[in-house]
């Protein structure tokens, strides 16, 4: 039995030789253009939230990083990267449809929170205790900015890992992948099964005192008014009361966890600053409840047993059918040969 080793699609050939100066600064100059026509995109149409526009920003930044390369090489991007688009775009679809025309989840989301923050909030859920006192409606303060990045990240943190996973390790990005596809589809079931409505939903029918929306007014204050504009458009498509669990908070974490076993403690606070950032993020900007945090928390957890279980178990059963190989093999080998001679038949003794 012989074993092919193909190298990560990102990597050269053990053969190719080392980057020449001139690699390295036609690599620059590309990389150097693409960021430009980036800023310029992302300044005039908006920031690359939608699943095909961020698929080609990925796929030219590949390109340039990878310059000079043959274009089969870059095909191959196409060819791995085109099913997991067409899965994200299918899934954004169908989340829009996961009301079904149903009466969301509310009263029981609100209560959970009030039950659990009331004693610090004066009896108000997170959301309307913190809108009260940091949102002002005339001023954007420095952290309404951040808010603003910190939900912008989620549309393309995942998207930027899995890529450089990508061009470094095929294996680890196969595995990132994984996990990445299991979490959408839980959580998209979940809407199905468990339509919830958000915060500033429950403020327009009067459920909760008033809660804004205020996810992308940061940028505002940076004069990038069409930096959201796909963003904006795309909440406006989306389902609105598919709340619960939060992907936000668990593609943050999600991302993180991937990594926590590969790097030294003393770095997890850094890391895990993320999901905390996150968490507090769609809290304030009146988008998710502390309990679809918490929920989307214990997915991620849900997806790391679940995808490593079926990774343990396939491994296991290739290692099975790879031993009883060379069994197969010897039982079927024939036995010694027998004589192409036909046999003689017995003597007689004359009478």
């Amino acid at each position: 039995m012989s074993v092919t080793i193909t190298p990560a699609p990102g990597a050269p050939p053990p053969d190719t030789p080392p980057p020449t100066e001139a690699d390295r600064r036609r690599r620059l100059i590309a990389m150097l253009v693409w960021a430009v026509l980036f800023t310029a995109g992302w300044l005039l149409i908006g920031l690359p939230t939608d699943p095909l526009y961020a698929f080609g920003w990925l796929w030219t930044a590949t390109i340039a990083w990878r310059i000079g390369q043959p274009w089969r090489s870059h095909l191959l991007f196409a060819r791995d990267w085109l099913p997991i688009v067409l899965v994200l775009v299918l899934y954004n679809l169908s989340r829009g449809f996961a009301d079904n025309d149903a009466t969301p989840h509310v009263l029981e989301l609100i209560a959970f929170d009030r039950w659990m923050f009331g004693w610090a909030t004066g009896g108000e859920v997170p959301t309307v205790w913190l809108q009260q006192h940091l949102y002002d409606p005339d001023k954007v303060y420095w952290w309404d900015v951040l808010v603003s990045w910190v939900y912008f990240s989620h549309f393309v943190t995942a998207l930027t890992v899995a890529v450089v996973l990508w061009l470094t390790s095929r294996p680890r990005w196969a595995a990132f992948m994984r996990r990445w596809v299991f979490l959408s589809v839980t959580g998209l079931i979940t809407y199905f099964l468990y339509p919830a409505a958000p915060p500033w939903w429950a403020a327009q029918y009067g459920l909760l005192p008033d809660v804004v929306r205020i996810s992308t007014r940061g940028w505002r204050a940076m004069g990038m008014h069409g930096a959201g504009n796909l963003l904006n458009v795309g909440q406006v498509a989306a389902n609105p009361v598919a709340a619960m669990p939060s992907l936000h908070t668990a593609f943050a974490l999600f991302v993180v966890a991937f990594f926590l076993n590969r790097v030294r403690k003393r770095w997890w606070p850094l890391l895990l600053s993320y999901p905390l950032a996150m968490t507090f993020t769609l809290v304030y900007a009146g988008e998710h409840y502390v309990l679809d945090v918490l929920v989307g928390w214990a997915y991620v957890g849900l997806t790391f047993l679940a995808v490593g279980l079926g990774e343990r178990w396939w491994s296991a059963r290739r290692a099975r059918l790879a031993a009883a190989e060379p069994a197969e093999s010897e039982s079927a080998e024939p036995g010694p040969r027998e004589s192409a001679e036909p046999a003689q038949p017995p003597a007689t003794t004359p009478r």
